[in-house]
């Protein structure tokens, strides 16, 4: 096991054996006190012509050093164009080089790094713009069927007419520039304009700077998904990215080999990406390769044989997983298994965490024993404390027992952007932050999660968890995809209702699914309902909007 210093242990010593739902990381590994720049600098010091990034697609290799030098480069050409300390830069655009040069450019420069959902529309990318006073957008001309240039243009047409590229706009009042990363724009800035606007003062200025940052500064605005309700923006800070980046790191045993390469298939403007991606290539010196600017399973492929170079292990980093960490949504054991036995994937290490929480809580060891990584989501991250709780009384659940999972620690964010009501309602007094999610633990502190608290169905009393039924579905042969909501039921309250996706070519029927559950599962755990479909609504980030999918099934069901 990793010597990461920690134990999933409650109390400060002893075995691990829990009594209660309550877990605390001990470990004898400190914090690091650094900000991102600071983390970059000693990993350039230590390895200054180790390979730091290959894009595989766009044929870009950078060492360190080399990276360093475009960072401060960039850094020194934003502070020229303008921006300061404290102002915020959106980023735009799928996996390419500018996206994690102006990751390390902006936090050298004390710029709040806004992460943007490449698959945002128009009145989204609007909001978001707006809700954080966005000074500067970076983003590539296009990519995909998203027109990027064409459609902030059409919020600002202001743009178009702009002089020596600074925008005064109605709709987004606090926005000056755009920097295209490709191509030249009519009053906006080229990627080249930065890289040439800084002087030899501007340098100098971007020195003095350095010791006006500290690790409690915010410096990444990640938007939640949004499941329910307007996305908020979680703030992050240097503290809380560096040490999430720092102990995962320990944890897969980046530092017991002599070197590792990441294959990284997750998006970077997602906080797996930016964080177990881009942070850890900082603080660990890991060589992070980009299959494809956006996800693509035949390049990752190809990346993870083609970049081996003889090393003994290439990482994978995805969102369903030689040893790879895997993370983002549930993923059902079913699945788990598939991906061991036919991927060949020995070491998999299963991840949860929020965006809130910087973002990973929980995470198994690589040496785990298959019952833990297919059942759990790991054990408990040092540094940080979790306990399940009653919803209704906020009293600590008895061991084993489900409840809402809360977590406190230094990953903890510093609270939404601009949102001190939202803030409040979900970090507590005493600093526990309330996932939302159903979760329980076992004796030795590892975690299972179970669902949303919201998605729990209540049919006569009992409490139901969605995904366990899901779980259990997923063994079905015919079964390619399921999610299970409660629909409403004037005598119990709620029913059993899942959405299921056949595997191409297949048919079945209610009748098949419930004899398929009969005795298998408890009487009223079995569907009331089964329906089939052919897709499920989605967030602009790829989750299951739960509460959409309920109402239109309640609508086909005539309830």
């Amino acid at each position: 096991k990793p010597s990461d210093g920690d134990r999933c242990i409650v109390g400060q010593s002893g075995p691990p054996s829990l009594t209660t739902s309550y877990v605390n990381g001990t470990s004898s590994t400190p914090l690091l006190p650094l900000t991102m720049s600071q983390c970059l600098d000693a990993t350039v010091q230590r390895w200054p012509d180790r390979e730091a990034l290959v894009l595989q697609q766009d044929g870009i290799r950078k060492t360190f050093a080399q990276f360093q030098r475009d960072v401060d480069q960039v850094a020194a050409g934003l502070l020229a164009l303008g921006l300061e300390k404290g102002d915020r830069l959106g980023i735009w655009g799928p996996n390419i080089y500018e996206w994690i040069l102006f990751q390390f450019a902006t936090a050298k420069a004390g710029i709040i790094m806004v992460s943007l959902n490449p698959a945002y529309q128009l009145n989204e990318v609007e909001f978001t713009l707006q809700k954080v006073t966005c000074k500067a957008v970076l983003c590539p001309t296009s990519f995909k069927t998203q027109n990027y240039c064409e459609m902030l243009r059409e919020i600002c047409p202001e743009i178009s007419t702009a002089a020596g590229g600074l925008i005064q706009s109605s709709r987004l009042p606090d926005l000056r520039m755009v920097i295209v990363t490709d191509s030249r724009q009519p009053g906006m800035l080229h990627i080249d304009d930065v890289l040439q606007a800084g002087e030899s003062r501007h340098v100098k200025e971007l020195q003095e700077l350095q010791s006006k940052l500290t690790a409690g500064d915010p410096i990444n605005i990640q938007f939640t998904s949004g499941t329910t309700g307007k996305p908020k923006g979680a703030t992050l800070s240097h503290l809380n990215i560096v040490n999430n980046a720092y102990f995962v790191g320990l944890r897969m045993g980046f530092d017991k080999r002599p070197e590792v390469r990441v294959c990284l298939s997750v998006p970077m403007y997602h906080c797996f990406g930016s964080v177990l991606g881009g942070l850890c290539m900082a603080v660990h010196g890991v060589t992070l390769v980009f299959p494809s600017p956006g996800f693509d399973g035949r390049r990752s492929l190809e990346a993870i044989q083609n970049e081996k170079y003889g090393t003994p292990h290439l990482f994978n980093i995805s969102p369903s997983g030689r040893r790879s960490v895997m993370a983002g949504s549930p993923c059902p054991p079913a699945i788990m298994r598939k991906i061991k036995t036919v991927m060949k994937f020995e070491e998999m290490t299963i991840g949860y965490g929020t965006t809130e929480n910087s973002p990973v809580t929980f995470l198994g060891f690589p040496n785990d024993n298959e019952e833990l990584k297919v059942n759990t989501v790991g054990c408990i991250m040092p540094h940080t404390e979790a306990k399940v709780v009653d919803p209704a009384t906020g009293e600590t659940v008895p061991l084993g027992a489900s409840g809402e999972l809360l977590i406190r620690g230094p990953c903890v964010m510093l609270g939404y952007w601009d949102e001190p009501q939202k803030t409040r309602d979900v970090i507590s007094q005493d600093l526990w932050y309330s996932t939302g999610d159903t979760a329980s633990l076992n004796d030795l502190g590892y975690c299972r999660i179970e669902g949303r608290m919201k998605d729990m169905i209540i049919r006569g009393g009992e409490n139901i968890y969605p995904a366990e039924i899901e779980e259990f579905l997923y063994k079905h042969p015919k079964v390619q995809e399921v999610q299970v909501v409660g629909v409403k039921d004037e005598r119990l309250g709620e029913q059993v209702c899942a959405c299921i996706r056949l595997k191409d070519g297949q048919t079945s029927s209610t009748e098949e699914i419930r004899a398929f559950c009969k005795g298998q599962i408890s009487h009223f755990k079995i569907p009331q309902y089964v329906m089939f479909v052919d897709s499920y609504p989605l967030t602009v980030s790829g989750k299951i909007k739960k509460n959409e999918l309920k109402e239109a099934m309640e609508k086909k069901l005539g309830l």
